[in-house]
């Protein structure tokens, strides 16, 4: 079976128009699966310059394939299983930071490029004022993106219309300002004048972005069957789910010079994307984490298995539908179809999730994903929302009786031992309540502030609906308590 590369499928040659700072499964399933469609339906004419950052790796598969690879998404839309298969052109290059130091270089004088995208995880975006200009390359991407910018603000003599957009995807929050930060100071630090500082202010554009698409990666147990079909060897293969966002905040607009939206990309241009981001985290990120340790102790090891048990998707639908949309201030429609979209995603029969997985830091999660729509539900309707309560009774039995040894908290279900992880502290604090009884032990996890930010033995009835829903937890078993309560 011949290897897909340029001779397999010719592809016009682009200008480069996008520098991206890492290689990896999601950029290519996500950032450039778009600018490939745009390229195509938009009239973009974009190539992406991919950037390798550090100095582990190979690039070889790249080279090898001329930049060409398969993107396979699969998944349910409106109930239905769907797969989309696009072949990528637009990577046009392909070039290692460290190794091939001058050829990287070179992009900063490239009067084509417009953009740089970034997925340095979120350990990347940090300011390290041990960096240094003379390295080539520095060793942070702040040092990185810096030393490129001000040479390229060199190369052009400062004209205005040469200045980047910046697009980072790292998963933190307002990314985009953290960058400019990290950047400014650098600048600074270097002692790199005012008027490159200026031209950082008025040329450049710093944007802040949310992503959202599950990206599974190399499909290695099932690879040669997918190339039979596609009938060539892709080792750059990479799959995903089909949902997709994009929200990209900037204080100017920019939609014009990236043309995804016009080509029916779920891409959203706005000046403020904290109402998608809180959409994204009450509703997709709150579902998980409140019907995980239930649907777990229910004995169900995967989200899949999990939702095809009616009891547990229909707590999970009651969470999102009656106490989490209901505290959101986008338009009704919005957040009905954002949600609809989610229980799709959470049947992907393709998406093997496993429950323990996302009860990794479960206290902290509930805190940030769950306690704001709790909270915010109880102020606006004076009742508390039942399903969000349970969910933290539910947690602690998750944690409920477990010995603490080796950084982990050892439980276990119908006799047979699991591991969670969480900080210190919440393992600590389960492992000194294991035998406090369930009034006991809620009141004092309630009102511990180091794990809530306040003492939620306040929120009116919450102590007494919580420690009584744990009660039933531990005389009924999981079942049978959400069946009591809930239905099913």
């Amino acid at each position: 079976m011949e290897r897909l590369n340029a001779r397999l499928f010719d592809a016009p040659r682009r200008p480069v128009k996008v520098l991206q700072y890492g290689e990896g499964n999601f950029l290519r399933a996500f950032v450039d699966y778009m600018l490939d469609i745009a390229n195509e339906k938009a009239g973009f004419d974009g190539g992406v310059a991919l950037v390798k950052p550090i100095p582990m790796g190979s690039l070889q598969s790249f080279h090898e394939q001329d930049g060409r690879y398969t993107v396979l998404l699969r998944g349910l839309e409106d109930g239905h299983p769907v797969e989309k298969t696009r072949l990528v052109t637009c990577v046009s290059d392909a070039v290692d930071a460290y190794a091939q130091y001058d050829r990287y270089a070179a992009y900063a004088r490239d009067p084509n490029l417009r953009f740089v995208v970034s997925n340095t995880t979120e350990a990347g975006i940090v300011l390290d004022e041990t960096d240094r200009l003379e390295l080539c390359p520095p060793n942070t991407y702040p040092g990185k993106l810096c030393k490129l910018l001000y040479e390229r603000a060199q190369a052009f003599d400062y004209a205005p219309d040469k200045g980047l957009i910046l697009l980072p995807v790292e998963l933190i929050d307002d990314n985009g300002a953290a960058l400019k930060r990290c950047v400014k100071a650098l600048a600074c630090l270097w002692k790199l004048g005012s008027r490159f500082e200026e031209w950082l202010e008025e040329a450049c554009v710093f944007a802040s972005t949310l992503v959202d698409r599950i990206v599974t990666g190399y499909p290695r147990d099932e690879a040669e069957a997918l190339w039979r079909r596609l009938g060539y060897e892709d080792r750059l293969l990479v799959t995903g789910e089909p949902f997709a966002l994009w929200v990209i905040e900037s204080d100017r607009d920019i939609s014009s010079e990236l043309p995804l939206a016009q080509c029916g990309l779920p891409v959203i241009f706005t000046d403020n994307q904290k109402p998608y981001k809180q959409r994204k985290v009450r509703i997709l990120n709150g579902a998980h984490t409140s019907f995980v340790p239930a649907a777990f102790l229910c004995g169900h090891d995967f989200v899949l298995d999990a939702m095809k048990d009616s009891l547990i998707r229909g707590f999970m639908e009651g969470v999102i539908y009656d106490e989490v949309i209901p505290t959101l201030s986008l338009p009704r429609e919005d957040l009905l179809s954002f949600a609809q979209a989610v229980t799709g995603r959470f049947m992907n029969p393709y998406i093997k999730h496993a429950l323990l997985s996302i009860c990794l830091n479960c206290v902290s999660k509930w805190r940030a994903r769950c306690m704001p729509s709790l909270l915010q539900y109880v102020q606006d309707h004076g009742a508390l929302p039942k399903r969000l309560a349970f969910s933290l009774a539910a947690m602690m039995a998750l944690y409920r009786g477990g010995s603490l040894g080796d950084g982990v908290l050892t439980c276990r279900r119908d006799g047979r031992p699991y591991t969670l992880m969480d900080d210190a502290s919440v393992l600590a604090f389960f492992a000194a309540h294991a035998n406090a009884d369930a009034r006991t032990l809620t009141k004092r996890f309630l009102s511990d502030e180091t794990f809530f930010g306040q003492d939620l033995t306040q929120v009116p009835g919450l102590e007494a609906y919580v420690g009584d829903a744990l009660e039933s937890v531990e005389r009924l078993g999981m079942r049978q308590a959400l069946t009591e309560r809930f239905g099913g």
